[in-house]
């Protein structure tokens, strides 16, 4: 009686095993997938070049970034709901930082160049540029390029203004530094005769922290088109592109530009 008392009891606790595993089996089963959590959307690593006033810039007081690059993205990143952060990065890294992933887009007044292209993924043009030559208020004898022959020039490393002036003819020495503010100093202390950079940048020192200092001299130098960078194949670029578009039509792109350069642009860039 016992073995059987025993065997019976078994055989309930048994059963109970299987209907709890089948209906454990059944709910797995039946759970909607649609009820699962989502993935968090992944934020953005944007590379700047915080040195590129009045493009991007820390602003020392507020221990922010700002700047026309940093306006105009945040603009973007609205109208596509992108989460982002900027990370201050020396220009020179921005490509190989690209490249290898560590950040998803750069914001640095970037030339849009054919050998960079081999490397990264550019956006339309947002702004027209080109070079300018900044000299001291006082000098009076340097008034264009073609008077810099046997000049010491300074300028910033890595950028298409360094390209530019070791290609000046006759000049003497071409003095690059990581960041312009550098070269300015360098300028304004008399060790370097002449500047050679970005006119936008040239023009906001030469108005504000220059001014009385120095002066720009000559023509504008090799027109430019600045564009956002991305890893090759970046699936934002398009999104990008489209966003811009619709800024230059709305008035949102002549407002920054407006609020960083003082004048409305006299055309929207257009690809060249």
């Amino acid at each position: 009686m016992k073995l059987l008392k025993s065997a019976g009891i078994l055989l309930v606790v048994f059963g109970l095993l299987i209907s709890l595993v089948g209906c454990g089996g059944k709910t797995a089963e039946n759970k909607p997938a649609e009820n699962k959590p989502e993935a968090k959307k992944e934020k953005l690593v944007v590379g700047v070049d915080a040195s590129f006033v009045p493009f991007e810039f820390l602003n020392q007081q507020t221990g922010k970034y700002e700047g026309f690059d940093i306006d105009l993205w945040a603009e973007i990143a609205k109208e596509l709901g992108l989460e982002y952060e900027l990370k201050p990065m020396d220009f020179n890294g921005l490509i190989p930082a690209l490249q290898s992933g560590a950040i998803d887009a750069a914001l640095a007044g970037m030339t849009i160049k054919e050998e960079r292209k081999q490397k990264v993924d550019f956006s339309i043009p947002y702004y027209d540029a080109g070079l300018l030559v900044l000299v001291r208020a006082d000098n009076n004898d340097i008034k264009g390029v073609q008077d810099l022959k046997g000049k010491v020039v300074a300028t910033k490393t890595g950028t298409t203004s360094y390209d530019y002036a070791v290609k000046i003819p006759g000049v003497k020495e071409v003095k690059p530094f990581p960041n312009i503010d550098g070269a300015y100093m360098e300028l304004i202390s008399g060790a370097a005769d002449a500047v050679v950079f970005d006119s936008p940048n040239v023009l906001y020192y030469a108005n504000t922290t220059g001014k009385g200092k120095v002066k720009p001299v000559g023509d504008l130098l090799e027109g430019q088109q600045y564009g956002f960078a991305f890893p090759k194949g970046s699936k934002l670029v398009p999104e990008v592109n489209k966003v811009l578009e619709k800024l230059f039509e709305n008035g949102k792109y002549d407002e920054l530009y407006e609020k960083w350069f003082g004048q409305k642009p006299k055309q929207k860039p257009v690809a060249r």
